[in-house]
């Protein structure tokens, strides 16, 4: 006996798929900087969220000991049995001698997933980058989590100490912030690219995630929304954690 499935069910099957389909292949680009600018003030209030987060959240030993740190702000992950994800985000490197940080370079996320899942929600992920070999493998034009490299489940809890083996040898730990609550974050199968027309957008330059990140190529002058950015993440160590 041949299965019939109703028509309001294949309109949503249709209308999930066209969702999943829009998040994995992204928006198309806004003409001008307006859009990384806002993306940049984004993810400052997601580093004020860090700070002024309660005792369950990134350690402070995490946050001092990371040489780059990439936000991605209002990431869309959706699904009906198939999901997906999809952000645009930034990442900013951490001199070792200085502590100063570079200037932003945009990138984007996305991946997708098969399993029992249904629904949509919106996070904020954020990526510490442990050492210099995690950073420059982040700076690849594509990066896939679980093939080029695993990203850890970041631990929380203020006053845990960052001295385990876990905590040493990892090159990079995840996590996401849902409702205003920071918790590790699996990224397995997670796909990173360089956004070189958004670098282009903001900075009137086309350059590479190295060339900004490591090289401190900017074009002519920072625009304000990156000195805001710099200024933000400096805080992080400049405050004492709650």
């Amino acid at each position: 006996m041949a299965t019939t499935h109703s028509p309001s069910l294949l309109r949503c099957l249709l209308a999930w798929a066209a969702l999943i389909g829009l998040i994995l292949a992204g928006t198309s680009p806004v003409a001008g900087a307006d859009e990384e600018a806002a993306r940049l003030e984004e993810g400052i209030i997601v580093l004020e969220e860090i700070l002024n987060a309660p005792d369950a959240a990134i350690p402070r030993a995490i946050l001092d000991r990371a040489v780059a740190m990439a936000v991605f702000p209002s990431t869309v992950k959706a699904g009906f049995f198939l999901g997906g994800q999809r952000g645009r985000g930034f990442i900013a490197g951490k001199d070792p001698d200085t502590g100063t940080w570079s200037a932003p370079a945009f990138m984007t996320l996305t991946g997708g997933s098969i399993g029992l899942q249904v629904g949509a929600q919106s996070a904020d992920v954020v990526l510490l980058i442990q050492n210099r070999r995690g950073l420059r493998r982040l700076l690849d034009n594509q990066f896939k989590l679980g093939g080029d490299a695993s990203a850890v489940v970041g631990p929380i809890g203020r006053s845990l100490e960052a001295s385990t083996d876990l905590q040493l040898t990892a090159e990079i730990l995840s996590y996401s912030r849902t409702r205003g609550v920071f918790a590790g974050a699996a990224l397995g199968g997670a796909t990173f690219r360089a956004d070189r027309d958004a670098n282009e957008r903001f900075y009137g330059t086309r350059l590479d995630s190295v060339d900004i990140v490591l090289d401190g190529r900017t074009g002519e002058g920072l625009p304000e929304a990156a000195v805001r950015l710099q200024a933000a993440l400096a805080s992080l160590a400049a405050t004492d954690a709650p």
